[in-house]
């Protein structure tokens, strides 16, 4: 049965010299990098070239990476210590966020009384910038994490606009950064963000693995203890091969990041303008100049058919989803598009279609006929 993977929003595709590399420090530097031994000192190289390569990619300094198992973690911590470290009283965010977010921001609101605010959103999901300066004109000790690129509608963050206006109202500012690393170019020497979370496994790495940027100069402390490893901000003797991996696979994704993103651009528009001439009633959620990777649609079916979709079509070898894969069995519908979509629009399934430059048009032409195939029955 033909194989296509469409769900790269949810996890990707390691690259053969990712894999390659990680195998070569699995057998070659497998010593604890706080070990002073030679074996130890040879990983801890490894180790720390790891993470200059990782802060030259995101235009960081080396001291500024600190190594996670991802992106929840990353988030998890940020947020937290925000609020005991650095005084904050409030977090302005929005109701599109992943839930590894939202569901910190409940558990800081009922734990520590913590003042919740979101911004407003229009109908694409993008953030409305007046109702952030309006909300900033509080003074109260705030952070504001906003993501920047939502992972089931694709909708891109100005990081720029919202970091000088974050500036501006002395503000400290997070971005979930999982679903734009490695896809999106980043200079934090440019932009005055505080704090971002990526994870390894969004941009053809390991996972288990990611990083947060740490601005210079911010007093974090740790949500774990036991060790000194990462300056004692993150302690557990760290996953070398993990880390490695991600490293190269970040390098390669900035290397080869112009054609990879003309090619997937291009399958995405194809995706779009075939879904459209030959699903009638097909709709787009979102906006079409998000991210290059997403498409999130809407699909005119039976209620009957709309309980089987994907159960059909991964029987036919195809993998998409509804939405984010840490709600996949969850009943509930997707709390991004409830955002953005009527009652009536929400009694459609939608489908989160996600491409990598591993795949093709061939692909897509495949997956459109059996879609067919499936609601004419």
């Amino acid at each position: 049965m033909k194989k296509v993977y469409f769900d790269n929003a949810a996890t990707t595709a390691m690259d053969p010299r990712v894999i390659q590399e990680m195998v070569e420090v699995m057998e070659l530097d497998f010593g604890n990098p706080s070990s002073s031994h030679g074996f130890g000192r040879q990983a801890k190289s490894k180790l720390e070239m790891a993470r200059k390569s990782i802060a030259k990619c995101a235009g960081a300094t080396a001291a500024e990476i600190v190594f996670t198992s991802g992106g929840t973690e990353g988030n998890n911590w940020v947020l937290q210590s925000a609020v005991r470290d650095l005084g904050i009283k409030r977090i302005i965010s929005s109701k599109i966020e992943h839930h590894a977010v939202l569901h910190v921001l409940e558990s800081l609101h009922k734990s520590h009384n913590i003042q919740i605010d979101f911004v407003q959103l229009d109908s694409d999901g993008a953030v409305k910038y007046a109702d952030l300066v309006r909300l900033l004109g509080q003074e109260i000790p705030t952070l504001v994490s906003l993501m920047h690129v939502n992972n089931e509608i694709g909708t891109v963050l100005d990081l720029v606009k919202t970091s000088r206006i974050c500036q501006q109202h002395h503000a400290y500012f997070h971005s979930d950064m999982v679903q734009s690393m490695g896809k999106l170019t980043h200079d934090f020497s440019q932009i005055p963000v505080d704090f971002a979370v990526a994870s390894a496994h969004k941009f053809h790495g390991p996972k288990g693995v990611g990083f947060v940027y740490v601005k210079k100069g911010i007093p974090m402390q740790p949500i774990l203890f036991g060790g000194e490893q990462e300056k004692g901000l993150r302690p557990g003797t760290e996953s070398v091969p993990s880390i490695v991996g991600m490293a190269r696979a970040l390098e390669l994704a900035y290397t080869e990041l112009p054609q990879h993103t003309t090619a997937i651009q291009e399958l995405k528009q194809y995706a779009y303008d075939q879904l459209l001439s030959r699903i009638p009633g097909c709709k787009l959620n979102g906006s079409l100049s998000g991210l290059h990777t997403l498409l999130n649609v809407q699909i005119p079916c039976s209620a009957k058919q709309q309980d089987m979709l994907l159960f059909q079509l991964d029987m036919k070898g195809i993998a998409v989803s509804r939405g984010s894969a840490c709600q996949s069995g969850s009943p509930k519908p997707s709390h991004v598009l409830a955002e953005i979509l009527s009652e009536t629009e929400q009694m459609h399934p939608s489908l989160r279609i996600s491409f990598s430059h591993f795949n093709t048009k061939d692909e897509i032409d495949y997956f459109i006929d059996q879609l067919n195939i499936i609601l004419s029955n």
